[in-house]
């Protein structure tokens, strides 16, 4: 008889929010990069620029409503793939097949995604607020003031403005984490953030691809390098804190 822990179904949005705020001025950088409309500045140059306008911490900018975007997307994305994956495994006396596990990660994903949508468009516009005009700039106090304000001012159905992108960002990012899924899923992300952070430029998902197309094939992959600079370590930050969760506080199993 050996003793064992395995994970609550909550510590993977935990484990995800530990990352976030060690990675969350690579993500800013991104949004930054993502939004502009010709290619003006690189990464450096972005940054350099954030400090000198509004000092270091603006990189932190969105921080709380990053936070709240890892645990609505992300302890849903590994609540549903733990949960169901264990269960499965029981079933099987063993772990389940490779192709059982691509399909739950693909299914975590994108439920993750589109429960995560809200979040990471207060996201998206806080951390874009600091490059705005002071007149433009939306203010939100913190994450829930941000999508109560959007709730409000603009509708339910603003809220969820990119859902679409985001779960089907979050399947392929869950299915193949990694530099690979950086490259295939970023064309989604920056129509993501782009309907995210719009004042009702955009039609839809398609007249959102036109008019970024307009720019030139590489504007699909605009923030393409702090994207895949910060998914490397948030992805291995991920999975060390929750190895520390489970080890100190997860369930005792006997086997």
């Amino acid at each position: 008889m050996a003793e064992r822990r395995v994970s609550r179904w909550y510590f993977g949005g935990l484990a995800s929010c530990g990352a976030a705020c060690c990675t969350h001025p690579l993500d800013l950088l991104k949004v930054h990069l993502q939004t502009q409309q010709e290619v003006r500045m690189r990464m450096t140059g972005m940054a350099l620029r954030v400090i000198r306008t509004d000092g270091f911490l603006a990189l932190y900018n969105g921080l709380s409503a990053s936070l709240c975007r890892q645990m609505t997307y992300s302890l849903t994305r590994f609540a549903i793939y733990e949960t169901a994956r264990d269960h499965l495994g029981r079933g099987n006396q063993g772990p389940p097949p490779f192709y059982q596990k691509v399909l739950l990660g693909a299914v975590g994903g994108c439920t993750g995604g589109f429960v995560g949508t809200p979040a990471d468009m207060v996201n998206v516009r806080m951390q874009n607020d600091v490059k705005q005009p002071a007149h433009l700039r939306r203010n939100y106090s913190h994450a829930l003031d941000g999508m109560y304000r959007v709730l409000r001012e603009e509708g339910l159905k603003k809220l969820f403005s990119g859902a679409t992108m985001a779960s089907s960002r979050g399947a392929l990012v869950t299915v193949g984490q990694g530099g690979c899924a950086t490259f295939l899923c970023q064309p989604l992300d920056v129509l993501k953030t782009r309907l995210m952070n719009s004042q009702g430029e955009y039609r839809g998902v398609s007249h959102c691809a036109m008019e970024t197309a307009k720019l030139g094939p590489l504007a699909f992959y605009k923030g393409f390098v702090p994207a895949a600079i910060r998914l490397i370590p948030h992805t291995v930050l991920t999975f060390v804190f929750l190895e520390q969760l489970r080890k100190y506080f997860g369930i005792k199993v006997i086997t």
